[in-house]
């Protein structure tokens, strides 16, 4: 009998890979943070899930025929995807990076990382006592 990951891990792979991607945004917004004009971009990650679950269950998932190709997958959000922030206090040179507003997303975006992180560990943990028959 096959083991279904996508039916034993749920959605927190899929969780976890936009968690990671949001940390790159975010700290792309940080090491701009003295850059004129630039505009702070987050995304909706409830949003992102949720497209991502759907293409999930509709197999648009990229197959590969040899296990040395890369499998399928944007690393990054397409720039549509993303959102412009809007500051608290607009600065005099265009740039709407806040540093405390997005070292306080990193933080929080850090946490459910390391929140789906160890619930998928735990998964893991389940399944191997299940093939080891413990």
């Amino acid at each position: 009998m096959a083991i279904s990951f996508q039916n034993a891990l749920g959605i927190h792979d899929s969780a976890l890979r936009i968690r990671a991607q949001r940390a790159e945004v975010i700290a792309e917004n940080l090491a701009n943070a003295d850059t004129p004009n630039y505009k702070a971009r987050d995304v909706d990650f409830q949003d992102m899930l949720q497209n991502a679950h759907q293409r999930q269950s509709r197999g648009l998932e990229m197959n590969v025929s040899n296990n040395k190709h890369v499998s399928g997958g944007a690393t990054m959000f397409p720039s549509d995807e993303l959102m412009y922030r809007n500051p608290l206090a607009p600065s005099v040179d265009g740039n709407t990076v806040e540093a405390h507003v997005e070292h306080a997303k990193y933080m929080e975006n850090s946490l459910a990382f390391q929140s789906s992180f160890t619930f998928l560990n735990g998964k893991f943990k389940g399944l191997m006592s299940a093939i080891r028959g413990e």
